[in-house]
């Protein structure tokens, strides 16, 4: 009798040890998920918290292991077999779409989503459905599995496992709050892991009718300690003010690139961080570049929070590449600047925390937490909209210190964004 393939144990500094089936073992051996080894998890965060130089890769690892432990608790106390049978090859599907869900990332992370790359996740269609990646899944789970994993991780997926994947509380969410807030070396990240996991719960969704991951009412203590876990992370790390002014450096450099056609959109995807810049420095050497090798960043000239600002204000920051680019040069061009030594900043985010989910309450009835909140309870969703608020700034950086009034600059960036688009246009001065 043929003995089992044994499984592979990894040491991880989050989790102590990590357990890879075969198929894990070979889709991890493959040359997508190797890439990722070269894409740090957190972009250019290194350049403020020196530890965080971790990787997509350990990232994966990681959501990997939470996928497994929980349906292995799932499983466990019988939910994968209620209210309807889910089947093995669905289970597999999930585990190998927890492992794979960051493939398509490209270098430093998210940052070029910003200028309008395509998302990563749809980067990831071609490396899951065809290739390598595809042929060990078919072997595996089965003909379709190439399609089911992609579905899983796009969030169009039918699975009652789903949410396990894409979703409000998706364990890629638990995975990189927890590492980045150890890599970093801050105090920020902490979730009661525990407590959230064994809180899901497989459950009729009073929406839809159809088996779906839920968690159970106890667990709502721990749906808040995710909230203010990607609140201090989001203020602290992700959103810090030099961190932002490397990704708006880091954009616009590779943003005229792109127009000067010394780059092309398709090379994105294939490199990882030191292959896209060593790319750029033969191909586009900018000082852009320069400044960013040797840590020399853009400095603040003006940033309000969001949460001072009207309703939508300034948001094509964040949502119109082109007209960006046009209003930073024409600033540039008013305060005595060069091209490129302005720079606009406005992260987008849409929510700090989405909440779409079925609770299991304790009489037993089964309700939905949305948007909308619940009396008598505390309102995660507007809480997160006002936390959100704060975390989120719009700044300008430069290269070289300027005198910038605040109420110019508010005055100039509040008008709609045709208005500005035309004043760019004509050549008229946008402070006044």
């Amino acid at each position: 009798m043929p003995r089992a393939e044994p499984d592979k144990i990894i040491r991880d500094p989050l989790w102590n040890s990590i357990t890879l089936e075969p198929l894990a073992v070979e889709l991890m051996d493959s040359a997508v998920f190797q890439r990722l080894r070269y894409v740090r998890q957190l972009g250019l965060a290194f350049f403020v918290y020196p530890g965080a130089t971790h990787s997509r890769f350990e990232h994966a690892l990681g959501a990997y292991h939470l996928a497994r432990r929980t349906l292995r608790m799932l499983d466990e106390r019988g939910e994968l077999a209620w209210p309807g049978a889910i089947p093995a090859d669905e289970v597999a599907a999930v585990r190998a779409a927890a492992l794979l869900h960051d493939v398509g990332h490209y270098p430093f992370s998210h940052a070029l989503e910003e200028i309008g790359a395509l998302h990563h996740e749809e980067v990831a269609r071609p490396l899951i459905t065809a290739g390598e990646i595809a042929s060990l899944l078919r072997a595996r789970i089965g003909d379709d599995a190439p399609e089911r994993v992609f579905a899983l991780i796009r969030g169009t997926s039918t699975s009652p496992l789903q949410r396990l994947i894409s979703g409000s509380l998706d364990l890629d969410k638990v995975e990189y709050l927890k590492r980045d807030a150890l890599m970093c070396g801050v105090p920020y990240g902490e979730i009661d892991v525990d407590r959230l996991i064994h809180s899901l719960v497989v459950l009729d969704d009073p929406g839809t009718g159809a088996p779906s991951i839920g968690v159970r009412e106890k667990g709502l203590a721990a749906l808040e300690s995710l909230l203010f876990a990607k609140y201090q992370m989001y203020r602290n790390v992700y959103w810090h003010h030099a961190v932002r002014s490397a990704t708006a450096m880091y954009k616009r450099m590779v943003d005229d690139a792109l127009r000067a056609r010394t780059l092309a959109a398709g090379e994105l995807a294939a490199l990882a961080d030191e292959g896209l810049l060593h790319r750029l420095d033969e191909s586009s050497p900018s000082s852009l570049l320069d400044r960013l090798r040797e840590r020399r960043l853009y400095k603040r000239a003006f940033e309000c929070p969001a949460g001072e600002l009207g309703e939508r204000v300034a948001e094509w920051v964040s949502t119109d590449r082109a007209l960006v680019l046009a209003t930073e040069d024409a600033l540039a061009a008013e305060l005595g600047l060069a091209p490129g030594e302005l720079l606009l900043d406005y992260p987008e985010k849409p929510q700090m925390l989405g909440l779409d989910i079925p609770v299991l309450r304790r009489d037993g009835g089964v309700r939905r937490l949305t948007a909308d909140g619940w009396r008598g309870a505390i309102n995660l969703p507007r809480l997160s909209e006002e936390l959100y608020g704060s975390a989120r700034w719009l700044r300008i950086f430069v290269a070289r210190p300027i005198d910038l009034a605040p109420s110019r600059v508010l005055a100039a960036l509040q008008r709609p964004p045709a208005e500005i688009a035309d004043l760019v246009a004509a050549g008229h001065a946008l402070l006044v």
